[in-house]
């Protein structure tokens, strides 16, 4: 397939040195899908690639690219940067999980649709100072879509009833209302609180999800049944998340 030079619209994610003064990075974009770019020079003092390449730089990138294998960055304009994600430890840790997550979850140059919206408005708010952890869970619900194994959150797997008090089945792979627990024994025995607040995050568009305050206790419970999901669903062993995990320690 013959090289061509296209502009995309993109957020650069990780970064790693490659030949004697390269880098190569992740870049996540709107109508591409993830794909790797190679920034010749990148490593060069007062390289111009390089200081729009930074982690969590985002804008209009000008690649020389076959739509396989390794694109080449030429040029670029309108860059700027999330700063405190790059900046700020914590928030940077919640993104760089958050994007590998996505990354693992889309093959390269395959058109990533909504969730490129997601992503970015996740990204935003993180870098705005909103609640890292709770955007992330929300982050990670959403994309359960993308792995191909949504749990049934809107509505009871039994009987369809959609409100009133609520238990979650990892077997089952979604809620059960309170007219079964009696008849369904692979249940996890939750606080509705945390079915809620789960439900919620799920199924709530994240334009919706203003500056919200969660009890520390209500959030860390919800996170690790969002966690029990992905260990039961997917066979994932990210850096990331065992970094976050590891953070969360301090």
């Amino acid at each position: 397939m013959v090289r061509e030079l296209c502009e995309v619209q993109g957020l650069i994610f990780k970064r790693k040195k490659y030949k004697e003064a390269d880098v190569l990075a992740k870049i996540m974009t709107k109508d591409h899908g993830i794909f790797t770019i190679d920034v010749r020079g990148a490593l060069r003092p007062k390289s111009r690639l390089g200081a729009a390449t930074l982690n969590f730089s985002y804008g209009k990138y000008i690649v020389n690219t076959n739509w396989k294998g390794i694109s080449t960055l030429r040029t670029f304009k309108d860059v700027k940067q999330l700063d405190q994600l790059y900046l700020d430890l914590t928030k940077n840790a919640y993104s760089s999980y958050v994007l590998d997550l996505l990354d693992h979850a889309f093959v390269e140059y395959k058109e990533i649709g909504s969730f490129y919206d997601l992503i970015m408005k996740a990204l935003l708010k993180i870098n705005s100072g909103e609640d890292a952890a709770i955007i992330t869970q929300m982050v990670q619900l959403k994309l359960l879509n993308a792995y191909g194994v949504a749990p049934q959150l809107d509505r009871c797997l039994i009987c369809g009833k959609v409100q009133g008090t609520f238990d979650y089945s990892l077997e089952l792979g979604g809620i059960i209302c309170s007219d079964h627990f009696n008849s369904v024994s692979q249940r996890m025995h939750l606080d509705p609180k945390v079915v809620a607040l789960i439900r919620t995050l799920a199924l709530v568009d994240i334009d919706r999800l203003g500056k919200v305050k969660i009890n520390p206790q209500l959030k860390k419970n919800s996170g690790k049944v969002i966690d029990r999901m992905y260990a039961n669903y997917l066979d994932l062993n990210l850096k990331t998340k065992k970094f976050l995990d590891e953070l969360a320690l301090f």
